[in-house]
């Protein structure tokens, strides 16, 4: 009986082994000779298949996925199709990514303006970011000689309950032509989201268009190709001084001083932790950053080492 077991045993393993035998025999000999006009094999006429090219290699970034809200709340299912469609999908967008360097090299850096549609509403504040770059030495109407491309359409407010809101931007942005996903693009936008949540999301896919943004969260600013710009009201004048002051349109403009501030450093409550840093900036020459620690009664219980040398700078 156990010579039986083991006879079987035998034939089953050298079954098996004259299997592999046959099979790796007809794997290399179709590696050997493979068929004329196969992928790896020589093509007929002994010219050589060239390794495929990939004409886009610029985009080492993958889509990101938004994260859900925070606390577990509900999302509609408005606010969700808005959030697949939204505003970071390239979130791992940098300027050696999603940027194309080729008509700055050879144009220089050149603005372009898109021309305003017909019957599209702007408003004031978005009139007066699109003349400041008009009026600037580096405006073209030329997009072929374009290193960067602004909208018209305002994208300023795109808080749904506002009246400055623009409906429709996902499409109109879409069928513009030189758009190309964004690239080279940038987009302006103060406000975003509605109540109650406020979001950041502006309602349509930027692509890989960069974003100037006010309140832009450090979890979605996406560094060296962001902008964060201030929060600004409609009646912020767009530029300073009477009619007649501003001499020379110059970007950006030739003055001694680039940063100034003067006002109290809180000790202790909110808004000392920011108050307290302006030292770091504060070189004494093109950026002064001047603050004082006398403010409120008991600030000398508060007093740290700086105090001193801060309020002899400030009082001068």
């Amino acid at each position: 009986m156990q010579a039986k077991k083991r006879y079987l045993t035998l034939l089953s393993a050298g079954t098996c082994l004259a299997l592999l035998l046959y099979l790796g025999g007809v794997r290399l000999r179709a590696a050997r000779h493979p068929p004329p006009g196969s992928r790896h094999g020589p093509r007929p006429g002994g010219a050589e298949r060239p390794w495929p090219r990939f004409p886009d290699a610029l985009r080492p970034f993958a889509p990101a996925e938004r994260p859900g809200p925070e606390g577990g709340g509900r999302v509609s299912p408005r606010q969700r199709r808005d959030a697949s469609a939204g505003l970071y999908r390239g979130r791992r967008c940098r300027m050696e990514s999603c940027f194309d360097f080729a008509q700055c090299r050879k144009n220089g850096f050149k603005v372009y303006v898109y021309p305003q549609q017909k019957g599209e509403k702007i408003a004031e504040s978005y009139q007066n970011v699109l003349a400041a770059i008009e009026g600037s030495r580096f405006y073209t109407s030329d997009p072929g000689q374009a290193c960067l491309f602004v909208l018209s359409l305002d994208t300023l407010d795109r808080d749904q309950l506002s009246p400055q809101y623009v409906h429709n931007l996902r499409s109109k942005v879409q069928s513009l032509h030189l758009w190309n996903n964004g690239r080279n693009h940038l987009i302006f936008n103060l406000y975003s989201g509605t109540w109650p949540d406020y979001t950041e999301d502006v309602g349509f896919d930027i692509g890989q268009a960069m974003l100037a943004k006010a309140s832009i969260s450090t979890e979605n600013f996406r560094p060296n190709f962001d902008v964060s710009i201030p929060l600004f009201s409609k009646d912020h004048p767009r530029t300073g001084g009477e009619k007649g002051f501003l001499r020379f349109n110059t970007i950006p403009p030739l003055r001694k001083y680039m940063l100034v501030f003067k006002g109290k450093r809180y000790l202790t409550g909110i808004g000392s932790d920011t108050r307290n840093a302006l030292y770091h900036v504060h070189n004494g020459e093109d950026v002064v950053l001047l603050t004082t620690c006398k403010h409120g009664k008991d600030w000398q219980k508060h007093k740290d080492s700086r105090c001193d040398r801060d309020n002899a700078e400030y009082e001068k």
